[in-house]
């Protein structure tokens, strides 16, 4: 099975998020889980589909089992 990489430029697009965001994200330890590929960082699609499916709520005032 091929797994889709994403580059923190392409994730910040989808989320609206600066390649700086994803990067605070990282060293705080929130937000999807990614991978080292040498010096760069590559998100996974499928880790991004399960952090997002895991700060998904159904009203305001829920609080997601992940926050970012």
């Amino acid at each position: 099975m091929e797994t889709k990489l994403l580059t923190p430029a392409e994730l910040g697009r989808m989320l609206d998020k600066t390649p700086a965001s994803l990067a605070q994200w990282r060293y705080q330890g929130i937000g999807p889980r990614f991978v080292k590929v040498g010096r760069g960082v590559r998100y996974r699609q499928t880790d991004v589909d399960g952090w997002l499916d895991a700060n998904t709520v159904q009203r305001t005032g829920e609080e997601p089992a992940l926050s970012a």
